[in-house]
C-alpha cells in the first residue's frame, strides 16, 4: 500500500540567517518536526562568521573559511531557503514582506538578523568608505587595496573590540605584503570600554607595536577621497576607510507593531516577543528579564533553547527559559596569530591564546561544513528485479533532469500517426505546434518541471521562463496560459498560501510577456510539480529547426550547467553562491534575445537534452552537422568543478547517448547535461553573429559564439 508524505499543517518561519537561525536549522536537520513547513529568509546564500573576519583581514584564513553555507544548510534541514532582504513584518496578517515575491505567511516566526550600522549616514562614507558588512564587497575592495602599490594609508572608525580587531588585522596584512602604511583608529569616545583594564592596556601596546594612531573623543565632519577632516579641523590621511561603530537595529523591525527597547525586539526569557507568534534571538533581541551586551556567544546559547521553543509552539513539547551567562569569556585576535583572552578581569595573550580561539571558531564553522550524514531509507529485503539499479544511488533530479530519456520518447512519439488535420502543420522535432487559427499563425506547447526547490515562489518563474522558451525559440510571441500545478498534501491553509504565491508569481512572469493566464488544473500529490500549456502568435514565419545552412555561427544566450548544480545540491555537495547565481540565469526571460535573434536561421531553447542534444536535433532538421568550439561554451559558476568530481544528472547517460562520439572531460560533459531555464541556440548568418552578440550582451546576456554549422553529418569539437 503507498504511504504518502505526511500532509503540512504550519508554517515556521526564520528571518535572517544569524548563528541562532544556523544552529536552529542543523538541529532541525537532525530532528525535523513532521507537517512543519520551514522556511529561511536571508538577503544572501551564505552568512559570514563574524569571529573569524578578523582573520581573514590579516590573511589566516581565505574568504569561503568565513561563510555558513545557508542554501546547502536549508537543503540539510528540508527547508526552502527565500533569498531576499526582509522589508517587513506584519504580525496581524502573519506575513513577511520581501521585495519582488507575494507576502511569506507565517504560523510561528523568528527573527534573528543581527544588527545594521548608521556609518551610511555619515558625510561622505558612501562615496568613499567601505562599510564592514556585507562581507562580500568589503572583502573584494579590501583585497584590491591590500594588493596594491606604494604606501598605503587606512583608518577604521569605531574604538569597540569590533574596530580594533580590524585596524590590527589590517597592519597586519600590509606588514606582511611589505607596504609602508599609515594606520588610524578613530573614535568619538573612549575606545576599548568594554573590556577591562588589563586587557585595554595589553591591546593598546599591540596597536603600538603595529603602528596604529588611536584618536579618541574626535567627531568626525567629512570622509573624502583621500582623508578623513575631524571636527576639530584636523586631516587624517586614509585611503581606505571601514566602520566598525554606529551599530542600530533595521528600521522595518519599529514598523512591526512589536514592543521595542531601543529599537531592539524585546523578548521574555522564551524569546517570544510582545507577540506570541515571533521570536527574536542574537543582537537584533533585547532580553528584558536580563539585559546582555550584543556578543556572539549569547547568540550560540540561545540556540537550543529557541530550537525547543519553537517546536512548543508548533504543538511538541514545553517551552523553557534561557538563562544567560553573567559574563563570558572574550578571544580578541591582535593582528598576527596572537590573541587575548579575558574572562571576569583575567587577561592572558600571546600565540596560544590564538590557538585556543582558532580551535573555538574552526569547531564552530565544521558543524556546518561537515554536517552529519542522515541514514537513508533501507530497501525493502523483497524487491523485484532491476529496482536498485533504477533507484541508484544519488536522489532522483528535478527540473529538466527528471526528463523521460531523448530515446525513450522518440520510441514512443514515432509510433503515432501524423497529423490529419489541415490547421496543424507538422514540424520537424519542433517542441512547440504550428496551428493555422482563423488566419493566424499560432504556436502551441506544454511543458512541466518537478520541482527541484521547496520555494514555490521561484518554482514558479523557472517553470513559467522555461515553458516560454518553446514560444520564444520560433519568434513567436506569447499570448495565453493555463497552469497545471500539483502541491504536497497540506492542510487548506497552507494550500491557499501556496497557491497565492504561485498564481501572484505566474501572473506576473506571463503578463510581463504580453500574454494572459487564462485558467488552469490543481491537484495534490505526493511532491511538488508546476507547469504550462501556452500559446503564441507570429507575426512572421516561424523559426523553426530546420533552417540551418552551412556556414551559420551559433549562438548561445545562457551558460550551461544547471543540471549538475541542481544535482549537487540536491545531494547536499553544491556551493550555495553556485546555486543561487544558476537560480539568476533561470530566471532571466529570454523574450528580448529572442526579439534580437529574429533574423537566425534555425533556433530552439537547450533544455532537457542538453546542448549537444538540442544542437542536434537543429542537424538532423537541417540535414547538416556542427562544430563546438568547447572553449567558447559558457558555463556557470562551479559546473566545470562538480563535473570533475563525478557529479552526474540523473538523465545524463541518457543525453551522452545522443552523440557518443564526442570526447569526454569535465567541460566536455556538461555538453550532454539537462538544462533547465536555458539559454536559446541560434543559427545565424556568419557576417551577423559579432554583432548580434554584442546587442545581446548590451541587453544583459551573456551570449557567447560557440561554434558552426558545416555540412559533415553529427557534432564535432573543434581542435
Amino acid at each position: 500500500m503507498h504511504r504518502p508524505p505526511l500532509p503540512l499543517t504550519r508554517d515556521l518561519v526564520l528571518i535572517g540567517g544569524g548563528h541562532t537561525h544556523a544552529l536552529v536549522l542543523r538541529k532541525w536537520g537532525m530532528n525535523p518536526l513532521p507537517g512543519a513547513r520551514l522556511t529561511v529568509i536571508n538577503p544572501t546564500p551564505s552568512a559570514p562568521y563574524s569571529g573569524m573576519l578578523p582573520g581573514f583581514v590579516a590573511g589566516h584564513y581565505r574568504r569561503g573559511d568565513l561563510d555558513i553555507d545557508l542554501v546547502r544548510l536549508a537543503r540539510f534541514a528540508g527547508a526552502r531557503v527565500i533569498l531576499g532582504a526582509v522589508e517587513g513584518l506584519d504580525p496581524d496578517r502573519q506575513e513577511v514582506h520581501v521585495p519582488g515575491r507575494p507576502p511569506v505567511a507565517y504560523d510561528v516566526a523568528s527573527i534573528n538578523v543581527g544588527i545594521t550600522s548608521d556609518m551610511p549616514a555619515l558625510p561622505g562614507f558612501s562615496d568613499h568608505a567601505v562599510p564592514a558588512k556585507p562581507l562580500g564587497s568589503f572583502a573584494a575592495r579590501w583585497a584590491e587595496y591590500q594588493s596594491g602599490a606604494g604606501a598605503a594609508s587606512v583608518a577604521v572608525i569605531g574604538g569597540g573590540v569590533a574596530g580594533v580587531e580590524l585596524i590590527m588585522a589590517m597592519a597586519h596584512a600590509l606588514r606582511s605584503a611589505n607596504r609602508s602604511a599609515r594606520l588610524t583608529l578613530i573614535d568619538n569616545a573612549r575606545a576599548l570600554t568594554a573590556i577591562g583594564a588589563k586587557a585595554a592596556s595589553i591591546i593598546r601596546n599591540a596597536m603600538a607595536d603595529l603602528g596604529i594612531d588611536v584618536i579618541e573623543q574626535a567627531a568626525i565632519v567629512e570622509i573624502h577621497a583621500d582623508h578623513i577632516r575631524l571636527e576639530d579641523g584636523r586631516q587624517i590621511a586614509a585611503g581606505f576607510v571601514t566602520g566598525a561603530a554606529g551599530a542600530k537595529p533595521y528600521g522595518w523591525m519599529a514598523q512591526s507593531g512589536l514592543d521595542l527597547h531601543d529599537g531592539y525586539i524585546t523578548v521574555n526569557s522564551r524569546l517570544q516577543s510582545s507577540n506570541p507568534f515571533v521570536f527574536a534571538a542574537g543582537d537584533c533581541a533585547h532580553l528584558s528579564e536580563n539585559p546582555r551586551p550584543k556578543a556572539g556567544v549569547y547568540a550560540v546559547r540561545e540556540a537550543p533553547i529557541l530550537y525547543d521553543n519553537l517546536r512548543a509552539s508548533l504543538g511538541v513539547g514545553k517551552m523553557r527559559p534561557y538563562h544567560p551567562q553573567k559574563d563570558y569569556l572574550k578571544l580578541i585576535s591582535l593582528g598576527g596569530k596572537s590573541a587575548l583572552a579575558e574572562r571576569l578581569g583575567t587577561s592572558l595573550s600571546g600565540p596560544l591564546m590564538w590557538k585556543w580561539k582558532n580551535h573555538i571558531d574552526q569547531n564552530f564553522m565544521n558543524k556546518f561544513r561537515n554536517l552529519p550524514q542522515m541514514k537513508a531509507a533501507e530497501l525493502p529485503r523483497d524487491h523485484a528485479l532491476g529496482v536498485p539499479e533504477v533507484l541508484g544511488e544519488k536522489p532522483m533530479c528535478g527540473g529538466c533532469g527528471a526528463k523521460i530519456g531523448r530515446r525513450a520518447l522518440r520510441s514512443v512519439l514515432s509510433d503515432l500517426p501524423p497529423p490529419d488535420r489541415q490547421d496543424v502543420i507538422p514540424l520537424s522535432g519542433d517542441d512547440a505546434a504550428l496551428l493555422l487559427t482563423g488566419g493566424a499563425r499560432q504556436v502551441m506547447t506544454s511543458d512541466h518541471l518537478r520541482s527541484f526547490t521547496n520555494d514555490p515562489v521561484l518554482m514558479t518563474r523557472i517553470t513559467a521562463i522555461h515553458a516560454l522558451g518553446d514560444i520564444w525559440a520560433m519568434g513567436a510571441a506569447p499570448q495565453a496560459a493555463t497552469a497545471t500545478i500539483i502541491l504536497p498534501r497540506m492542510s487548506p491553509a497552507l494550500q491557499q498560501r501556496t497557491m497565492s504565491e504561485i498564481m501572484a508569481t505566474a501572473s506576473d512572469v506571463i503578463r510581463a510577456t504580453g500574454a494572459e493566464i487564462v485558467g488552469g488544473h490543481s491537484s495534490m500529490g505526493d511532491e511538488m510539480t508546476i507547469g504550462f500549456t501556452l500559446t503564441g502568435l507570429c507575426e512572421n514565419d516561424p523559426i523553426i529547426l530546420s533552417g540551418a545552412r552551412k556556414g551559420d555561427a551559433l549562438i548561445l544566450t545562457k551558460p550551461i550547467g544547471s543540471g549538475v548544480i541542481m544535482a549537487a545540491e540536491m545531494a547536499g555537495l553544491a556551493n550555495g553562491i553556485w546555486v543561487a547565481e544558476a537560480f539568476r540565469h533561470m530566471v532571466q526571460p529570454q523574450g528580448e534575445a529572442a526579439r534580437i535573434l529574429f533574423s537566425a536561421h534555425a533556433m530552439t531553447d537547450v533544455t532537457g537534452f542538453g546542448l549537444a542534444g538540442h544542437l542536434q536535433g537543429i542537424c538532423g532538421a537541417s540535414g547538416c552537422g556542427a562544430v563546438i568550439a568547447l572553449d567558447a561554451v559558457p558555463v556557470m559558476a562551479g559546473a566545470v568543478e562538480l563535473s570533475a568530481s563525478g557529479v552526474r544528472s540523473t538523465i545524463f547517460e541518457d543525453n551522452r547517448a545522443i552523440a557518443p562520439e564526442l570526447a569526454n572531460g569535465p567541460k566536455a560533459d556538461l555538453l550532454f547535461d539537462p538544462q533547465t531555464a536555458g539559454g536559446l541556440l541560434a543559427a545565424v548568418q556568419a557576417d551577423d553573429a559579432p554583432g548580434l552578440c554584442a546587442d545581446l550582451r548590451a541587453a544583459g546576456y551573456p551570449a557567447s559564439i560557440i561554434g558552426m554549422i558545416d555540412d559533415t553529418p553529427g557534432l564535432k569539437l573543434q581542435s
